[in-house]
Order: C-alpha cells, then sequence, then structure tokens
C-alpha cells in the first residue's frame, strides 16, 4: 500500500509515547512514577464543567459552530487579550482551534512553502519541528549560547537565511520553563521586525510564572513588533483543560483569515461543547488559575533543591511552566549511558519512573521531569532515580 512520502520524516510524539509506556504499565497494576506528560493533575474547575452541562442540556452543544468559534468565545478571548495583553482586536483577528496543537499545525500550513525555513529556538517543543516539516518546510535549530537555555539575537541571526520566514519563541519555554525578559524579546522583537521574519508567540505558558518573575507577551512591546506576531494560546494549561482541546491563534488578519479557510475544509469547527466550557473559562472567576498556579510554585520550590541533589544531575531553578530539564551529563558518564534515552528506558523497566528524553527537545543529555503531580510522587520518583544512578554507578 502506498504511503506519502512526508510520512517519512515524520516522528511520534516523544512525550505522547512516554506517556504511553507508563500508562500501559499502570494498567499491568505497576506502581509507576509518572513525570511524563505535560498536563495539570487538577480536575477542570467545577464553574467551566457546569457551563458544559449546561450547553448540552440546552442544546446549544447540538449543532455545528461558525468555523473560526462561537461569536461568544471569540469576544471572551478579545477580551481576555484586552485585559491581559492590553491589545485591542475583532473577530476577524482571532480564529479558535482544536487545541493550541491546531493552531500551530494550521499557522504553519498557511504561512510556509516548500524550503521556507523556520528558526526554532534549542530546546524546543516537540512538535515544531514535526509541524514545520509537514508543511513542507525546514526547521532550522538555534542552539542556545546563555546558561539559562534562551536564545539571542546574535545566535538568531547567525542562522537566518533568505529563506527564514518565522522564528518561534516560547516563554515560559516547554521543555526548560524559562521565561525571557522584556529587553530580551524587545531585542528579538526589534531584530524580526527589521529581518521582516514572522513570530510565532507559544504563550499557552504565560499565566504559569513564579516566584515573582513576569511573562511579558511579546506582541505588547511595541505596534511593529505586535504587527509582526501571532499568538498562539489555549485554554489547556491555565484551566486544566487539556482533554477539552480549545486553543486559538491572534494576529494578523490576513494570516488569520487564511487559517480559518483551513479549517473550514479541515475540522469545520472546534468541538462546540468545549467552547461554551471555554466562555466560562476566560469569562468566569480566575480564581481557580491562581490556586493552581501556586500550587506548581510550592510543588517547584519543594522539589527543586531535591532534584538539584540527584547524583549528575544539574539545573537552574525555572520560572515557568511546570517542568524541569536537568543536564544529565555526569550521570550518564557515572553510569556508563550513552544518552538520555537509554537512561530514561532504563530508568522505567528498572526503577518504574516515568520521565522523557531530551532527544525530542533537541538536548539528547537532558531528560524532562513535569512537576504537575503530587508533591509525595515526585519525592518518590527523585528517591527512586538517585537509587537507579547509585547502583549503576556501583556496578559500572
Amino acid at each position: 500500500m502506498k504511503l506519502s512520502k512526508r510520512m517519512d520524516t515524520l516522528g511520534t510524539s516523544i512525550t505522547l509515547k512516554a506517556a504511553h509506556k507508563a500508562r500501559v504499565l499502570i494498567a499491568e497494576g505497576k506502581d509507576v512514577m509518572n513525570l511524563t506528560v505535560g498536563e495539570p493533575d487538577f480536575p477542570t474547575p467545577k464553574n467551566i464543567q457546569t457551563a458544559a452541562i449546561s450547553a448540552i442540556e440546552t442544546g446549544k452543544a447540538s449543532y455545528y459552530t461558525a468555523t473560526p468559534g462561537i461569536p461568544q468565545l471569540r469576544q471572551a478571548i478579545e477580551n481576555r487579550l484586552k485585559l491581559i495583553y492590553g491589545l485591542d482586536m475583532k473577530d476577524e483577528n482571532i480564529v479558535v482551534t482544536d487545541g493550541a496543537k491546531f493552531a500551530l499545525y494550521t499557522l504553519f500550513q498557511v504561512i510556509i512553502d516548500p524550503e521556507d525555513e523556520v528558526l526554532i529556538p534549542v530546546p524546543y517543543w516537540v512538535s515544531y519541528s514535526e509541524q514545520v516539516k509537514v508543511a513542507g518546510g525546514v526547521p532550522v535549530f538555534v542552539q542556545p549560547s546563555t546558561e539559562d537555555l534562551k536564545v539571542t539575537v546574535d545566535d538568531l541571526e547567525a542562522m537566518r537565511s533568505n529563506k527564514t520566514v518565522a522564528v518561534i519563541i516560547n516563554s515560559p519555554s516547554n521543555p526548560s520553563g524559562a521565561v525571557y525578559s522584556y529587553e530580551e524579546l524587545k531585542a528579538i522583537g526589534e531584530w524580526a521586525v527589521e529581518k521582516n521574519v514572522l513570530i510565532i508567540s507559544d504563550d499557552i505558558y504565560g499565566r504559569l510564572v513564579y516566584n515573582g518573575n513576569n511573562f511579558t507577551p511579546i506582541a505588547t512591546i511595541s505596534d511593529e513588533i505586535y504587527k509582526n506576531t501571532v499568538i498562539i494560546n489555549g485554554v489547556s494549561k491555565a484551566y486544566s483543560m487539556t482533554g477539552w482541546r480549545i486553543g486559538f491563534a491572534a494576529g494578523n488578519k490576513e494570516i488569520i483569515q487564511q487559517m480559518i479557510k483551513l479549517c473550514s475544509q479541515s475540522t469545520s469547527n472546534p468541538t462546540a461543547v468545549s467552547q461554551f466550557a471555554a466562555v466560562e473559562a476566560f469569562n468566569g472567576s480566575q480564581d481557580c488559575v491562581e490556586v493552581m498556579r501556586q500550587a506548581y510554585e510550592d510543588r517547584l520550590n519543594e522539589i527543586f533543591p531535591i532534584v538539584k541533589e540527584i547524583p549528575g544531575f544539574k539545573l537552574q531553578k525555572p520560572h515557568g511552566a511546570f517542568y524541569l530539564f536537568p543536564d544529565i551529563s555526569e550521570a550518564l558518564e557515572k553510569t556508563g549511558m550513552q544518552n538520555a534515552t537509554e537512561f530514561v528506558d532504563k530508568l522505567l523497566s528498572e526503577e518504574l519512573v516515568a520521565i522523557v528524553t531530551g532527544a525530542g527537545f533537541g538536548m539528547d543529555k537532558h531528560v524532562r521531569l513535569s512537576y504537575a503531580t503530587d508533591i509525595e510522587t515526585l519525592k518518590t520518583a527523585c528517591k527512586r532515580m538517585t537509587d537507579f544512578i547509585q547502583r549503576h554507578s556501583k556496578s559500572k
């Protein structure tokens, strides 16, 4: 049976693959410490659940909706962008999608022609590069020159070519948790405007920042940068709604309208009941966001020094998202293992601790741990990782 050649270069999501392995073992009754998927461990807030049930019971969720999203949701997004970003956007600047992931997929399909290049700072979320390739483009990986795993204008300019059409900025970052400062983003934004490089601003973790650090949306820095930016966001992380699959893109009218056209021929519209739930998420009480954010901050502050003491682990304290991304080079040397992939595979099989190899994020001497789980699970996982490294170091 013939398959398209594009599938030959497409990899499976390494985070979802790791999560699947963990869930198979859990289903077998194994005591797995699962630190893989970037998913809040809180239930969707009750007011959001109630809004969804009401939409079902009143019949509002029974039918197709407008492709770019129901008017109530687009208005709620406009209000939220005005409140948090200070931006005045209209319906024509917003498209609601089946998760922020599909917003990115659709955007790449709209802006990329064959051999166009997209600059992707390392480490990067696993799907950026694969989605660029599916669109016919070329992912160009930009290595950071700073210890905090953030790229500079010089790093970006060194990798730019006459085929560069866009750069992805993910702050706070998945997987590193790094948060770019206003000054850092201003420099990148002005460079992108000067070089005519579209900024794709993945802001999905924007409301999850800790310990007095601030999230700066790059689109708010100047009118010129705003006009050169497409914002990607959604409800999954801040509102614990990963399963509801609602994201959005906001920005240049011409780009957004082409995205709507593509959505009309692919998904038709996002799930109706999820859209009504998302309206309540944006318009309802925001207390739940702060409760969850504070819980993540508390976990980070408690677990970070413990992870830092794991033999051979080196890391800086992240400022946002809910991941730790330690460099395990010394642990690999201690144990005689070749890379992070070998490390995580053996860790899962021997100690039943599920984490994600950094290879899928562009750094094969790192691992990603999610602290979106209870503190006892995190502590147990750290103890097992320490035992694992010490045992292999002795047997080496």
